[in-house]
């Protein structure tokens, strides 16, 4: 492109992120930056000057994922200046910056320098850009928020970080390297934001961040910011993953009480085994995570509880996976995620295997213990989204559409995170207007899938 003419118009972004909640957050905050800085919030269809990929590095699956989307992009996009940014990109920057076509690979601090990405429009760098800082010792949290204007957009559910960074240094976790020490932005700071996104039309806030039990105000913990946030004009307040040593009395009697937070907590379990869960170097037994969700499920009416386990970490007997097997089978729960071990380079677990000092479950009993608690979690599933069938919820309508048929159906979340598919034929306006609406559903039935089906009410 001409520079005279590239110079009379604003330069275009797009942006593609993979990974967690808080990666979407942050994502959008470095948009709504660039916009007001000029850019045009652009799709990756219809073309743009420069798309930002936003990496994972959870998992090795995860990292695996993000080079595949990377070299896709850059095959099918080959006019567009390319950044990687995220977790994957702190630890890995030369790996990334080694991939053809990448422009820039940017760090967890650095992505949200947002002079650079003009820069490199710019200055048409001829090698690959990598700015990637030591994060373990910084102080500063960067904002993450969903967009608050975005044409096309649906105002459903609204992301908004709350911290970044974990002090708990689990044997297998790396994400302390990408993201540094736990550290929290300032309760006014989110509150505002919370505001400006319930104006923006959002009904529903989820709080995200690393380990966002660790909140730390300048005067106050995660309960008394959900206190401040009870006054802002949305429907629901969610709080995303939390650990289960966060899930006290005060915590789970604030939620009881509210009529805006929602009653659902996601709580990483990772192991039914004590032996185990030591050498995670988790901060629980099983006797203190059963202990609280029975105290959660006991005081808080229907409350839906989803949890995380690692099949087949290295180390784990037959007895340790039973233990665990017997121990999630008699939890209240609504969801099991089952992940498998993945070794993540620097970390405890990885120099314990270097030392021969714990060793690799095979991949036959991996697959098995897996397989077996992925269909234990099917008939938790069951269990608790069973127990709403022929009762009313209202749900949150994130998409509707019309089916070939001529039906017309929306589908959404109710506040105990079930996605339910609703008949809308009773509806004559536009389908699109049933977008962002909070709206009561009879639920009817459960597929074979497990997906739950009814019909709006009106």
């Amino acid at each position: 492109m001409d520079d005279a003419v590239y110079a009379k118009r604003a330069p275009s972004v797009a942006a593609v992120t993979l990974g967690c909640k808080l990666n979407y957050s942050e994502t959008s905050a470095i948009l709504d930056q660039l916009s007001s800085e000029g850019w045009k919030l652009s799709s990756l269809d219809a073309g743009a000057d420069m798309i930002i990929i936003h990496t994972c590095s959870v998992t090795s699956q995860a990292e695996q994922k993000c080079r595949q989307k990377i070299r896709s992009i850059i095959r099918r996009y080959p006019e567009s200046v390319v950044v990687v940014i995220g977790c994957y990109a702190q630890l890995q920057p030369a790996l990334l910056a080694g991939i053809e076509g990448v422009a820039a690979v940017l760090g967890s601090s650095e992505k949200f320098m947002t002079a650079t990405y003009r820069d490199l429009l710019d200055q048409k760098p001829t090698a690959p850009l990598v700015r990637v800082s030591d994060i373990g010792s910084t102080e500063t949290v960067f904002p993450g928020y969903s967009l608050s204007v975005y044409e096309g957009e649906a105002r459903t559910r609204a992301f908004l970080k709350i911290q970044d960074g974990c002090d708990y240094g689990c044997a297998y976790c790396t994400i302390p390297h990408a993201r540094g020490r736990s550290r929290s932005l300032p309760s006014e700071e989110i509150v505002d934001r919370a505001r400006s996104l319930a104006f923006s039309g959002y009904r529903e806030i989820v709080l995200t961040g690393v380990n966002i039990g660790d909140y730390r105000g300048h005067a106050f913990g995660l309960v008394g910011l959900l206190r401040m946030l009870e006054d802002v004009s949305v429907d629901r307040i969610r709080i995303s993953s939390l650990e289960p040593d966060i899930l006290d009395d005060e915590l789970i009697e604030t939620v009881a009480a509210s009529k805006k937070i929602t009653p659902h907590f996601h709580v990483p379990l990772q192991s039914g085994s004590d032996s185990i869960l030591k050498a995670m170097r988790r901060r629980y037994t099983t006797e203190s995570y059963w202990e609280k969700l029975f105290r959660a499920v006991g005081s808080i009416a229907d409350c839906a509880i989803g949890v995380d386990v690692i099949a087949g970490y290295p180390g784990e007997s037959e007895e340790d996976f039973m233990q665990m097997y017997r121990f999630i089978e008699g939890l209240p729960i609504a969801y099991l995620h089952v992940f498998t071990c993945s070794v993540r380079p620097g970390t405890a677990l990885a120099a314990q295997l270097a030392a021969d000092e714990r060793r690799l479950t095979s991949p036959v009993e991996l697959d098995r213990r897996s397989r077996l608690l992925i269909e234990l979690g099917k008939r938790k599933t069951e269990e608790y989204s069973g127990k709403f069938i022929g009762r009313e919820c209202d749900i949150l309508v994130e998409s509707s559409l019309r089916e070939k048929s001529g039906r017309l159906v929306c589908s959404g979340y109710t506040a105990h995170y079930l996605h339910v598919t609703a008949d809308a034929c009773c509806f004559d306006g536009n389908m699109e207007d049933l977008k962002g609406r909070l709206l009561p559903v009879h639920i009817a039935h459960m597929d074979d899938d497990l997906n739950l089906h009814g019909r709006l009410l009106f």
